[in-house]
């Protein structure tokens, strides 16, 4: 059963083709598989211990990227939240989504800012999105999620409402749920608790037919706020320095808060995991995790607290590798290859064609991204590779980042000059992005900056400064 399976994978993971798989009998073998995707909310490169991390161990991450697929070149959409899920959702880059930044702004209605959800509903999948809203980043519309393709929605509509682990009300299908024991910061009742179980539950609905379930977990972003089983284990473990102002948890033991909060989530991917396997549906359905960022320094946290970033530097709202860089594991059992460790390139505009494909659509629309279905099927000799990743922020005076094979340029600055330096790093042997060789490599800087020009498409909402003459 298993090699009749994987037969059926690789029919399925070839794309435009006109006709039906041959290897196909009925309806249940000839679809594509199941796809799942975790997203979590500011967790590091190296919160992983599969990635490095030795202040704690993930059991369960560890086990999938044992029996799937890790990747140490993978990148984020952007560096902070809603970008960053427009560019996964749609399969463009940050130059081209609509929306390119935090603040009040969502998705537009169809046709525009096509999801990929609505793409693989025109193929027979039936989806969900549980969690944070990727659709919008502060909207008080709470059909915009069932709009923009998802069968079902159960979760935050705002990336404002996800700052609070206890929120007081919940929207499921366009309906307002309240939670009356909760308070927002505090409360009785853990909304990601609430989001992993209503996954479980939509995935045994949904087993007779193939489906798409985007699960969209908030920690460890701040709030660092956890239930108590995680958090009692580190507490004591590391002096603490309590976090009392601003907006957010006035948490007095913020290591251990964020500590517990990749144990919830090491803990959520493993029911998920569990819940394919005990339904018999773990070789039907491939699972992707990632981080919509790098780690972040609200609420108490900070990256030099557990070394998050892993070798590179920075964090959220960096263009450095520690602002982008995601861990990436993919999971499949008889399909993915188990226990291998890929350095492709890749950036989260990649997930939507790779899904098309997966799905066995005919055809798929122009996107910036590149299906990864040859490596993750073992085959990177037929693998294509991007000619260059690009990235842009307006926040912090607008900046601009390219990778272009192993090298890696910096622009900052760009609100008011938009031709302002570019600096130039080697990541062959400056992972750390600490020298600038600019200076020494004028060719490559002027590759990188029309590489910045191309990418960068107009936008009604973001600009950046003018070009001096």
């Amino acid at each position: 059963m298993r090699i009749c399976k994987f037969i059926v994978a690789i029919c399925a993971a070839v794309v435009s083709v006109a006709a039906p798989p041959v290897c196909a009998q009925d309806a249940a073998e000839t679809r594509g598989p199941n796809i799942v995707y975790i997203l979590v909310d500011d967790l590091g490169w190296g919160d992983l211990s599969c990635y490095g991390q030795t202040n704690w161990t993930t059991p369960r991450l560890d086990e999938m990227a044992r029996e799937g697929m890790r990747f140490t070149n993978a990148y984020a959409g952007d560096t902070v939240c809603a970008p960053s899920r427009a560019t996964l959702l749609t399969g463009n880059h940050t130059g081209r989504v609509h929306q390119r930044g935090n603040g009040k702004i969502a998705f537009r209605r169809d046709p525009h800012d096509i999801t990929i959800a609505t793409r693989l509903k025109e193929l027979g999948y039936t989806t969900a999105m549980v969690g944070k809203s990727g659709v919008a980043c502060n909207s008080d519309d709470a059909t915009l999620p069932n709009d923009k393709g998802f069968d079902h929605f159960y979760g935050v509509l705002s990336h404002v409402a996800a700052h609070r682990n206890y929120p007081r009300e919940i929207v499921r299908n366009g309906e307002r749920i309240e939670l009356p024991g909760n308070h927002g910061k505090t409360g009785d009742t853990y909304a990601n608790g609430l989001w992993v179980d209503d996954s479980l539950a939509w995935i045994e609905e949904n087993r007779e037919r193939p489906f798409f379930l985007h699960l969209a977990l908030t920690p460890p972003h701040a709030d660092l706020t956890v239930p108590e089983r995680y958090m009692a284990p580190f507490r004591g473990k590391w002096p603490e320095k309590p976090h009392a102002k601003g907006g957010y948890f006035h948490q007095t033991e913020p290591r251990a808060a964020y500590a517990g909060m990749v144990a919830f989530i090491d803990e959520a991917v493993g029911r998920v995991l569990n819940r394919l396997e005990a339904l018999d549906l773990d070789e039907r359905t491939i699972v992707f995790f990632a981080s919509d960022n790098g780690p972040h320094y609200e609420g108490g946290a900070h990256p030099d607290n557990f070394d998050s970033n892993g070798p590179y530097r920075g964090g959220k709202r960096n263009m450095t590798e520690g602002g982008i860089k995601t861990p990436q594991i993919v999971w499949w059992p008889g399909n993915v290859p188990s226990g291998v460790v890929s350095d492709h390139i890749t950036a989260f505009w990649d997930f939507a064609p790779t899904a098309l494909d997966l799905a066995s659509a005919e055809s798929v629309p122009a996107m910036d991204g590149i299906s990864l279905v040859p490596t993750l099927l073992g085959r990177p000799g037929e693998q294509l590779e991007h000619d260059y990743l690009y990235w842009e922020f307006y926040e912090r005076g607008g900046k601009q980042a390219v990778r272009m094979g192993d090298w890696k340029g910096i622009r900052l600055g760009v609100n008011k000059d938009r031709d302002a330096p570019i600096a130039l790093y080697d990541l062959r042997t400056d992972i750390g992005e600490a020298t600038d060789v600019s200076g020494e490599h004028p060719e490559i800087v002027a590759a990188i900056a029309r590489a910045m020009d191309e990418a960068h498409t107009p936008s009604d909402i973001f600009r950046f400064g003018p070009r001096q003459p």
